[in-house]
């Protein structure tokens, strides 16, 4: 099952990101002065003394602002309180209690939920005067804090695990985790959201929405997958607002601790060099990973289109051959249900592992029907191998001249390792040592 979820809630700009960085530790939520910067809800693992929570990091809640996005951001938090066992309310100490703070300790009297009332950025922990104020919110006392010098946020966490609900041992489960990358406004939330069957990560017209790498807990059947949404990745050139440049490094993170990475296309404009630079982050890490073209129903087709399209997406992404690529609709849902199912198949794939005597019996049958060429008239000996990982699978070959292999008899052996035993999805590791015959 999954872990107990703690959500940070308050107005915008009291501190909410930088406490999470500060209990999750690491800069994870983008920190800035502008308020707004945290607009989906962003989740993270933490621990503390023993027991395991999933931190979420919402945008600020502004009750009396008519922006469409900002209530849509409202929205956000809102629904983090339904899904949060324990709940921090945080306030800003400096300013005092504002109309905001009010409504937001209203909405959350009126919840079921138990609620930390936590105020930011104290400087003198000694003034026992700073946090009365905060008392006419109605939520108990106040725990005085200062995240950005990390000043009594212990005393908070010894309050949050006490409110945290009992986890039955070994039920947690190990959850997939998948990273939805690609260039702004492909279509990477909507596909989040049609996974879900709900709005859980914003969707707007405008590029840039998503800023950070959000996580979100996916349950099907007796499957859990994490679905990191991503920020859009621009060309260098095109990125100039310092708040979207962490979102590229964010999205590159979640790309690193990513199982499965899907990598979205807009079907209405084709490979792009953007395109190919972002699939490539996945292929260079060794993960596996789906295309995925998107707004299949705004392309005009015949019955060749689509084995057209994939023959160029082939040629253009000709590094990662392996990869399946699926034509999906996630505004209409056209064949969205192939999505998780084909997530299954490449996460397999890439922690499939080949028992020593049945791979080789593959090599030495590939070495007997093709040998490797000889190297300025000398013999080169391919004698066994042997995997040594998972994710990606890493195999070892052992041989007499490793500078010998040439790169073109490399690729034979993989293509000869993926036609025995499938990979698909999945980029293979051949690693070359000196070695002797057994």
């Amino acid at each position: 099952m999954p872990k107990p979820i703690v959500a940070i809630i308050g107005r915008p700009n009291v501190g909410k990101s930088t406490l999470f960085n500060r209990i999750t530790g690491g800069r994870v939520a983008i920190v800035e002065d502008t308020p707004g910067v945290t607009r989906d809800r962003l989740y993270r693992d933490a621990e503390w003394c023993g027991r395991q929570f999933t931190l979420v990091d919402t945008g600020g809640i502004a009750t009396h602002q008519d922006d469409p996005l900002v209530a849509r951001v409202r929205n956000q938090a809102e629904q983090a309180l339904k899904e949060a066992d324990v709940i921090i309310f945080l306030v800003d100490s400096r300013t005092g209690i504002t109309a905001d703070d009010e409504e937001i300790a209203a909405l959350l009297r009126r919840s079921d939920r138990p609620v930390i009332l936590v105020a930011n950025k104290v400087e003198d922990f000694s003034d026992p005067t700073v946090t009365h104020e905060f008392y006419r919110l109605g939520l108990g006392d106040p725990v005085p804090i200062s995240a950005a010098h990390g000043l009594n946020t212990g005393d908070l966490l010894d309050r949050v695990v006490e409110l945290l609900p009992a986890v039955p041992a070994g039920e947690e489960g190990d959850a997939l985790k998948v990273a939805i990358v690609g260039r702004p406004n492909v279509g990477k939330s909507s596909l989040v959201n049609r996974l879900l069957g709900e709005e859980r990560v914003i969707v707007s017209d405008l590029p840039g929405t998503t800023r950070d790498a959000v996580d979100t807990y996916i349950r099907r059947g007796e499957r859990e997958y994490i679905l990191i949404d991503t920020a859009g990745m621009r060309r260098k050139s095109r990125i100039t607002v310092p708040t979207e440049r962490y979102s590229v490094l964010r999205a590159l993170r979640a790309v690193e601790r990513a199982d499965v990475v899907l990598v979205i296309l807009d079907g209405t404009e084709g490979v792009t060099e953007q395109d190919k630079k972002i699939a490539g982050y996945g292929h260079e890490k060794g993960k596996a990973t789906i295309i995925v073209v998107n707004k299949w129903d705004l392309v005009p087709k015949d019955e060749r289109t689509m084995d057209h399209y994939r023959e160029a997406v082939r040629q253009e992404l000709s590094f990662m051959a392996y990869a399946p690529v699926l034509f999906i609709s996630a505004l209409t849902g056209q064949r969205v249900d192939q999505v998780l199912m084909t997530i299954d198949a490449v996460g397999e794939a890439a922690s499939r592992r080949v028992a020593t005597g049945t791979l080789n019996a593959v090599v030495r049958e590939a070495v007997l029907l093709t040998p490797p060429p000889s190297v300025k008239g000398q013999e080169v000996k391919i004698y066994y191998a042997t995997q040594v990982k998972v994710k990606p699978p890493t195999f070892v070959f052992f041989t007499n001249r490793p500078e010998g292999v040439h790169f073109s008899y490399q690729r034979y052996l993989e293509n000869q390792l993926r036609q025995a035993f499938g990979f698909e999805g999945t980029p293979i590791r051949l690693i070359f040592r000196r070695g002797r015959e057994r």
